[in-house]
């Protein structure tokens, strides 16, 4: 796009917002001035799906939406109004929740490393049959396994069933399978496929092979090259294992899109300036525009309270770096230990509890979501040099894992620690720490910086400067989908920064009355309930049911504490 627009407008596309509805939306997005319409992923989604960022078929236009023909009719209705058409692009990973739904994952799962499409997924082959983690907490699941019309069934779930494998017993079936249904636990350490973050459902793509980009991409650099779609907005980059050489290759078949890229940076990091993008999709920008109206002097007082309430010492109140590391170290060993278990698996000492402790630690250290190696190395050293510092007596092994990332910085080790690396800090401090810190939640936000109260006005003009200077033409975001709050609620929450004594003192005396037995969610539960005001109880009680269990200290999606969480689901009823 020769001129990128003015302004976008998110929408995001479903079973009630079709590529017809859209269309209708069109003249009423001119009239308010918007340059160009940001849609959600348009291609075939898992069944049920509500937002398109599990893709089982990149080769068609969403039946659900409406289809190639309302895709079309769509596209020329903006076309004829002067709007854009920027879309979302999901390179790292698909759907494969539904196997019957996916081609792809379909033939894999019937036809093993024989199919045409293995390597189409990051599959640890070495490791024998592929893991699914479906079966349930029956005494017995694969009682329940059924064979009919080709298939493997487990309940409602179906499975291919390979040539030549469907005589006797469904447990004889399915151990001649090329993959194996295994219990749903188990998808956290054992996993043979590389996944999106922890959801097992969504399966990693290689995309850095040609003919993957090719097959996934074909469609939609299909419609660019008509002229219906004028930018792509690049999901999860951090996952690639190479991200500049995608976003190369990208550039080369779409030269004049306006290319973003969903790129959490930290708040002194620089956009890789190799990358042949226009920016990033905004949260640097969010960070700024937000704290530029935090008082840093409410953070003192604010801080005292988070001491008081959150019951930690006052000199350790201001250390969200601890808590961080915390969550960090608490997903590496359990949510994605089956990734950081493949990354040890290189490294000579496979299953070797030293060197996966090893790769853990360096996992925890980085400071940023990913290195980008070859280029950029100063990431890397800092988590090597802060790993052995934590962990001096793994050193050893950290050294030899420097020393082989460095030799081949584009080797399988190299590339598995840094795809591994923003799982664990997306997942460690996004979804754990940002739920347990909560000294001032409008700071908790993607791209945020809580241990930064504020930004002052001359970082904020000089932020601003070199995003003109160096990235002219990236988005600015104030909310996207992915904000833990609107842009509304941080506002009237940087409003509070001004009167932290009357806001200290008034979470004081309703904690007192009527805290949460849980005191950093009793922290956020009020600090919510003044920045939604009005919020609807129940609208309120689903927010804290998720924050109490990202935050994983007294209850877990996966390990829930009913007592614990009925408090919770009960609490807005009782104070609103």
């Amino acid at each position: 796009m020769a001129n990128p627009p003015s302004s976008t407008y998110r929408l995001q596309l479903g079973p009630g917002m079709t590529f017809a509805g859209a269309g209708e939306l069109a003249e009423y997005l001119v009239r308010l001035g918007v340059g160009a319409l940001y849609a959600s992923p348009m291609l075939v989604a898992s069944p049920g799906s509500t937002h398109g960022y599990d893709v089982v078929d990149p080769t068609r236009a969403s039946d659900v939406l409406g289809g190639e023909p309302a895709r079309a009719a769509m596209c020329a209705r903006l076309r004829e109004l002067g709007l854009g058409l920027l879309i979302d692009i999901v390179p790292n990973h698909m759907g494969v929740a539904v196997p019957a739904a996916n081609p792809w994952w379909w033939d894999v799962l019937r036809n093993g490393h024989q199919s045409a499409y293995a390597g189409y997924f990051d599959i640890d082959w070495a490791r024998g049959p592929i893991l699914l983690p479906v079966l349930g907490d029956e005494p017995d699941p694969l009682s329940k396994l059924d064979v009919r019309d080709d298939r493997l069934w487990y309940h409602d779930l179906s499975f291919p069933v390979s040539p030549g494998t469907g005589e006797g017993t469904a447990r004889q079936v399915h151990e001649r399978q090329h993959y194996r249904l295994v219990h749903w636990r188990r998808g956290a350490a054992d996993l043979t496929y590389r996944r999106f973050f922890d959801v097992t459902g969504l399966a990693a793509l290689r995309v850095e092979d040609p003919t993957v980009f090719a097959a996934s991409h074909g469609e939609v650099l299909r419609w660019v090259a008509a002229g219906d779609v004028d930018g792509l907005r690049v999901d999860h980059p951090d996952g690639l294992a190479d991200p500049g050489g995608y976003l190369r290759r990208l550039r080369e078949a779409a030269p004049g899109a306006w290319i973003l890229v969903e790129k959490i940076l930290h708040a002194d990091e620089p956009l890789p300036a190799s990358w042949p993008v226009e920016g990033t999709t905004g949260y640097d920008a969010l960070r700024e525009l937000c704290g530029v109206f935090v008082d840093p002097a409410g953070a003192a007082p604010l801080t005292a309270l988070y001491a008081e309430l959150a019951e930690v010492p006052h000199a350790a109140a201001g250390d969200v770096k601890a808590v961080e590391i915390a969550g960090k170290r608490l997903v590496a060993s359990t949510i994605v230990r089956s990734d950081v278990r493949r990354a040890a698996g290189l490294i000579g000492r496979r299953h070797n509890r030293r060197s996966e402790a090893a790769v853990a630690e360096l996992l925890c250290a980085f400071d940023v979501y990913r290195s980008y190696l070859p280029e950029g190395q100063e990431a890397m050293r800092h988590a090597i040099e802060a790993a052995s510092v934590a962990r001096p007596d793994l050193s050893a092994v950290i050294a030899e894992i420097a020393e082989a990332v460095f030799a081949d910085p584009e080797g399988e080790l190299a590339v598995r620690l840094q795809q591994t690396a923003p799982m664990v800090m997306a997942k460690g401090v996004e979804d754990t720490a940002f739920y347990r810190y909560n000294r001032f939640i409008a700071l908790n936000e993607v791209g945020g910086a809580p241990d930064r109260f504020g930004v002052d006005v001359g970082e904020f003009h000089a932020k601003a400067a070199a995003r003109e200077a160096g990235w002219p033409a990236t988005m600015t975001s104030l909310s996207t989908h992915d904000t833990k709050r609107s842009e509304d609620v941080r506002a009237r929450l940087a409003a509070m920064s001004e009167l932290t004594g009357d806001f200290a003192a008034a979470i004081r005396r309703w904690s007192a009355r009527r805290g949460l037995p849980e005191p950093t969610l009793d922290l956020l539960a009020w600090q919510t309930l003044v920045g939604a005001w009005p919020i609807e109880p129940e609208r309120l009680r689903d927010y804290l049911r998720k924050a109490s269990k990202e935050a994983k200290l007294r209850t877990t999606w996966n390990d829930p504490d009913s007592a614990f969480d009925a408090v919770v689901e009960s609490w807005p009823f009782q104070v609103m």
